[in-house]
């Protein structure tokens, strides 16, 4: 069983260095594929649509496996369920370098999905276990400064790499990190586990994944097969059939893996909101970001991964400044706070012009970067602490899956849109047919058609029309953060949320929201 939180572990505090290294692997692997997706596109061939299944295998497979995993880890060891996570991972690693083609990628990069949902919610769910009320908030800005810490990392040396290697060495760079927090788990990190739990529900797990597979599905194919395409209709229906039948399955089971009764708690509800919008915000910005420093820029992967650092410079400042800001203002102000300012990031990002250089982006990234840091701690820190320990990994791995669902749909969401407005946009006239539709697959493939041909007026219109769809996808991110932001300051309780004395005792309350 856990260790009870009026006993604190002594090992604490290096175990949270086990759990740091973990996450300084996420953080790392995250924006070395947005780095390398523009070197892979060029590399491989690879279309807008597979350019999101790149991105959005690993999302959907995180999202719909981190429900069960954070059961294993609540009834067979949080340890030895992170260390099989770090070991799928190492895996999906191995296969990436050996890729050839886009669905060879698309497949370790599922690999390194499953890997990533039992690495996720398990190194989350040992935190409150292992540190009470005001303990717990500075391990959640530990853990979530290693995320932000991995993220300037990953562009930079596998921006490094990608210019002076095969882009397949952007996951070989994965191995010796991944070797380390093995490592350090087996080393430092106690073992934990609730053996009470609920079992994982195979059946529903297959709910998940096929649902939302379905769903990420019908929407990275609507801009290209059209949205009253048999196929996108059909998985859009499948989606609405399968979640539904999800939800009510889980409804009738006593001890469900998808605990909903938690969101009836209102702290954990809203915090929990709040980390999915924060999730679906950045995930946009990070998706379209090194395709414009990239293709109409003109920066290499290294410089790419150098002018991302103003937007990591932020996350880690929040990082260290987001605790005291809680125990001064709350949690609401800081949150919905953190969320206004994202917005006006994005918005103010949207705003962006050809002729603008990169000190224009740098502002926004910055700003994007302290609204990030200030939102995401609090809330998770909030939702962590309505959590009954019997439940940590389930309610970790809820909240978890929603984040991931919410980054999956604003990859989806937001690459349609920037696709659709950017082939709406591309002028394409006189090119012969195979030269167009190369055009028309990315920004990557116009510029590599424009040098081909000498056509500077088809390098020139590309930029323009992919301007044109970041543009879009940035205001919806700004709108979206500007709503969760309303919705925090309205919704969320104030004050600091409640350790969780006794497990029965925050069942009970949740009833009461």
């Amino acid at each position: 069983m856990s260790t009870p939180i009026d006993r604190p572990d002594p090992r604490r505090w290096w175990a949270l260095g086990a759990l740091v290294a973990c996450m300084l692997v996420l953080g790392f692997d995250t924006t070395i594929l947005t780095v390398a997706l523009p070197t892979m596109t060029e590399q491989l061939g690879a279309t807008s649509g597979e350019q999101e299944w790149i991105a959005d295998s690993y999302l959907v497979v995180l999202a719909a496996l981190m429900l069960p995993a954070g059961l294993l880890g609540d009834r067979f060891g949080r340890r030895r369920m992170l260390l099989t996570g770090l070991g799928i991972f190492l895996a999906g690693s191995l296969l990436g370098t050996l890729a050839t083609n886009t669905g060879e990628v698309i497949a370790a990069r599922t690999v390194l999905g499953a890997g990533a949902a039992l690495i996720m919610p398990l190194a989350l769910s040992v935190l409150p276990s292992l540190f009470p009320g005001e303990e717990r908030t500075k391990a959640v800005g530990a853990v979530s400064a290693a995320s932000a810490l991995g993220l300037p990392l990953g562009p930079i040396i596998g921006g490094w790499l990608l210019d002076h290697y095969w882009w397949g060495s952007a996951f070989l760079v994965n191995v010796p990190l991944v070797i380390i927090g093995i490592a350090a788990c087996l080393f430092l990190l106690p073992e934990t586990s609730d053996p009470s739990s609920p079992r994982v529900d195979a059946f529903s797990t297959v709910l998940t994944t096929t649902g939302l597979g379905a769903l990420v599905f019908g929407v990275v194919e609507g801009p290209t097969r059209g949205w009253s395409a048999p196929a996108v209709l059909g998985a859009f229906a499948a989606a609405a059939v399968l979640l539904t039948a999800l939800v009510l399955r889980e409804r009738r089971q006593p001890r469900p893996m998808l605990d909903l009764t938690l969101l009836a708690h209102r702290g954990f509800r809203w915090n929990t909101a709040a980390a999915a919008l924060i999730t679906f915000t950045l995930t946009g910005l990070l998706f379209v970001l090194p395709h414009y420093l990239q293709a109409v820029l003109g920066h290499d992967a290294f410089g790419t991964g150098l002018r991302m650092l103003p937007m990591m410079a932020g996350m880690t400042v929040a990082a260290r400044t987001a605790a005291p800001l809680v125990t001064r203002f709350g949690p609401r102000t800081v949150i919905a706070g953190g969320l206004a300012v994202m917005a006006f990031a994005a918005l103010l990002g949207s705003r962006t012009d050809l002729h603008d250089g990169y000190g224009f982006t740098a502002l926004w990234l910055s700003v994007t970067g302290f609204g990030f840091g200030f939102g995401i701690i609090p809330a998770m820190d909030g939702a962590l602490g309505t959590l009954p320990r019997e439940r940590a990994g389930s309610g970790s791995g809820l909240l978890m899956t929603l984040r991931q669902v919410s980054g999956a749909v604003g990859v989806a969401v937001l690459g349609s849109l920037i696709a659709g407005a950017y082939r709406g946009r591309l002028g394409t006239d006189g090119l012969p047919p195979a030269a167009a539709g190369a055009a028309r697959d990315s920004v990557e493939g116009a510029h590599m058609i424009a040098a081909r041909l000498g056509d500077t007026a088809l390098a020139r219109s590309a930029d323009a029309a992919y301007l044109h769809g970041m543009s879009l996808a940035l205001l919806v991110c700004g709108i979206a953060a500007l709503g969760a932001a309303l919705l925090v300051a309205v919704r969320l309780p104030g004050g600091r949320p409640a350790e969780p004395a006794a497990d029965h005792a925050v069942v009970g309350e949740m009833t009461d929201a």
